[in-house]
């Protein structure tokens, strides 16, 4: 018998229990719709926070103070920054940074925010996108002027729409905050977390003279952004920025000085969504073999129905190689159309997922050719058994089967 002959017996098989086979397939439906999901949001989600990460600037280095081990002496001052960007020519744009937790307060809104002092080259170092208006300038920085940036969703819950330009709100802690003017607005780096806004803490750009009034002048600048000029250079950059710190407060040797390029962030945070990626996929994989053992008591139920069929064929010549071939396409055949029918539910699945979520899923071509041979080979794994046995049934006891 061809194999063409053995494909239609078991496509007729198959037909005439449309809901058993439907049923057989199920678990391996669910096994492959949840891998492909899972790993298409992963590889999604990491091509998301890359494209984020290198908006924020692939040329980036944050250089924090030890807080454990400075003393007052180590902190970086205005001095330090001017000295780094005179000197450093691999260093493009260079601002101090003070982030503190507080309230942004309207007339009727209050929100939680994380406000972020800087200099008027933080524009530059967080690659920030104006939306609306403008940044602040190195005079406003320097005089610490009552000017406030806000992003879109700072925007959205104070006064109910983005362009908010002129306006004057509250900011600070909760317990003093201080009034003043929104010079511009930014589009929002948190969004690309998912949310809505309500559970989004606003993000504010103000002087970072400001922050030091609204928070105690012993609010000491603790870190530093740069930019270096290219990529290749920012480890350079960060090394340099690193030595002259420790020359010009003399702390060599106490490691106080800590330079972290924000790719290398990037890695880290990739490696932990590959790892978290991998395991749920490996969880949802377990369902492939609940499935397979689905495939392989369907097929024994199959068999003993088919005795005397078997009986038959056995009888008129039918090999036993025929007959293992016939009961193993079957098995093939359902594994294989309930791993196709579980691609595309997995990749429907994911887009919806993906859509509420702000995450594009990547919908690997050779993770779907894999699924779809995985489950082929769970069909030949758990169809064998079964197979083997209908083969290797005698024909006269078959015939004597009731």
């Amino acid at each position: 018998m061809s194999f063409f002959e053995n494909f239609k017996i078991a496509l007729d098989s198959i037909r005439a229990n449309k809901l058993r086979s439907l049923l057989t397939m199920l678990g391996i439906i669910i096994g492959i719709s949840s891998v492909i999901t899972i790993v298409s949001l992963g590889q999604g989600g990491q091509s998301t926070i890359t494209g984020e990460f290198e908006k924020i600037g692939s040329t980036s280095v944050s250089i924090r103070v030890d807080v454990q081990k400075a003393n007052k002496s180590d902190y970086i001052t205005m001095e330090d920054i001017d000295q780094i960007r005179d000197k450093i020519s691999s260093v493009k744009y260079i601002t101090p940074t003070l982030q503190k937790q507080g309230v942004i307060t309207s007339d009727k809104e209050s929100k939680r925010a994380y406000i972020t002092g800087g200099n008027e080259e933080l524009q530059y170092v967080r690659n920030l996108e104006i939306v609306y208006g403008r940044f602040f300038s190195e005079r406003e920085h320097i005089e610490g002027k009552s000017v406030i940036v806000v992003d879109e969703i700072a925007a959205r819950k104070l006064f109910g729409y983005e362009d908010v330009v002129g306006k004057t709100i509250k900011v600070g802690p909760k317990n003093s905050p201080k009034q003043a003017l929104i010079i511009g607005v930014i589009k929002s780096e948190m969004e690309m977390f998912g949310g809505d806004d309500e559970n989004i803490p606003a993000m504010v750009m103000v002087p970072v003279t400001l922050v030091q009034e609204l928070y105690g002048s012993d609010n000491l600048i603790d870190s530093i952004l740069i930019s270096a000029t290219s990529k290749e250079l920012s480890e350079t950059a960060g090394n340099s920025v690193l030595n002259m710190l420790e020359s010009r407060h003399n702390n060599k040797g106490r490691d106080i000085y800590k330079a972290e390029a924000l790719m290398k962030q990037l890695e880290q945070i990739n490696k932990v969504i590959g790892i978290f990626t991998a395991f749920i996929g490996a969880v949802a994989a377990i369902s492939l073999m609940v499935g397979g053992i689905g495939v392989m008591n369907i097929m024994l139920v199959s068999v003993t129905e088919r005795t005397r069929e078997i009986g038959i064929r056995k009888a008129i010549g039918a090999t036993t190689g025929t007959i293992l071939l016939q009961f193993l396409t079957e098995s093939v055949i359902i594994s294989v159309v309930g791993g196709i029918i579980g691609m595309l539910l997995g990749v429907i699945g994911a887009n919806i997922i993906g859509s509420f979520a702000n995450i594009v899923p990547e919908v690997s071509w050779v993770v779907v050719a894999s699924t779809i041979l995985f489950s082929s080979a769970v069909g030949i794994f758990f169809g064998i058994y079964p197979a083997k046995k209908a083969a290797q049934m005698d024909p006269i006891d078959a015939l004597r089967y009731e």
